[in-house]
C-alpha cells in the first residue's frame, strides 16, 4: 500500500525565517507527519532575508527554467533546495528575482510600509508551488496551507488546475493563524487571478481584498480547516463554521503530531 503523502505550503518556516507560530509548525508538524510513516513535500518562498550560504540553498536546475505569467508580465521560476540535517526532511524554495531578492519578508523593515506587489508575489508563490509538484508528477493524498500568503492555493487547484489528475482527489487544508495584515492587497488583485473555469463569482471577495476578505476567499475553496492558535479572528472562525466542512480545533503547539494525522486519515477516508 503507498504512503499517504502530504504537502505543506507554508508562508514561513524556521530556522529559514525567526520563530513565530506558523513557523515553528510548518517545521515540526512537517517531519512529525513524515515520521508517521506518511510521505512529504515541503515548499516556502525564498525570502531574501534567507541567508543561502549558511542554509545551504542550491538551485534545482531540472525544476527551474519555467516562466509564470502574473498580470500579463512572464517571471522565471527558480527552484531551490534544503535540508533540516536534524528533521531528515528537505524544503523546496519558490525564487524569483522580481519577487523575492528584497532584504524584506512581507513589508519593508525600515518604513513598516505593506508591499504593493504582496498579491503577485503571493499568485506566483502559488502557481510556482502547483507548476513545481507538476513537474515533479507527486500526486498528494493532502495540500496542507499555512498563513495568508497561501490564500490563492485552493481557488487555483478547484479552477485553474481542475484539470490536472494529479490534484484531483486531493483535500484542501488551509489552516487559520492570528497573522492578520494592515491595509489591503492590490485593487487590481481580482483582474489578476483570470482563467476560463474562474468565474466572477469566485472572486467576489477580492473586491475589497483586506485580511479577512482574502481569507475567507481561500476557505470558499478549502475542504477543511485547522484553527491553529488561539486569537484567530473570531469573524473568520464563524464563516468557517458555516460552511460546515471539517474543522481541527486548536490542536496546540505540543505533541500535536498525532491529531494531525487522525485529521489526514478521516479527511482521505471520509
Amino acid at each position: 500500500m503507498e504512503k499517504t503523502k502530504v504537502l505543506y505550503i507554508s508562508q514561513e518556516i524556521t530556522p529559514f525565517l525567526p520563530e513565530s507560530v506558523i513557523s515553528n509548525i510548518s517545521r515540526h508538524l512537517p517531519q512529525g507527519v513524515q515520521e508517521s510513516d506518511m510521505e512529504i513535500r515541503t515548499f516556502m518562498p525564498r525570502y531574501g532575508v534567507i541567508n543561502e550560504r549558511r542554509n545551504q540553498l542550491h538551485e534545482v536546475i531540472r525544476l527551474s527554467g519555467m516562466n509564470i505569467i502574473i498580470d500579463d508580465y512572464d517571471h522565471p521560476l527558480i527552484i531551490k533546495v534544503a535540508s533540516i540535517q536534524a528533521a531528515r526532511m528537505q524544503v523546496y524554495f519558490i525564487d524569483n528575482e522580481d519577487f523575492f531578492h528584497r532584504k524584506h519578508v512581507l513589508k519593508d523593515k525600515k518604513t513598516g510600509k505593506f508591499f504593493d506587489d504582496n498579491d503577485e508575489r503571493a499568485l506566483f508563490f502559488a502557481r510556482g508551488v502547483l507548476e513545481t509538484v507538476n513537474k515533479l508528477q507527486w500526486r498528494p493524498d493532502i495540500i496542507h496551507c499555512h498563513g495568508w500568503f497561501t490564500f490563492a492555493v485552493p481557488l487555483l487547484l478547484k479552477k485553474m488546475y481542475s484539470y490536472n489528475t494529479l490534484f484531483s482527489d486531493a483535500k484542501i487544508v488551509y489552516s487559520l493563524y492570528e497573522d492578520k495584515f494592515d491595509g489591503k492587497l492590490s485593487e487590481n488583485l481580482k483582474n489578476k487571478i483570470e482563467d476560463e473555469n474562474i468565474k466572477e463569482s469566485d472572486l467576489k471577495w477580492l473586491e475589497d481584498p483586506d485580511f479577512n476578505a482574502v481569507s475567507k476567499f481561500a476557505i470558499d475553496s478549502s475542504d477543511a480547516f485547522v484553527i491553529a492558535e488561539e486569537g484567530v479572528n473570531e469573524e473568520l472562525k464563524d464563516y468557517v463554521k458555516q460552511t460546515e466542512k471539517p474543522v481541527l480545533d486548536t490542536p496546540g503547539l505540543e505533541d500535536y503530531t498525532g491529531k494531525y494525522v487522525d485529521f489526514y486519515n478521516s479527511l482521505i477516508n471520509k
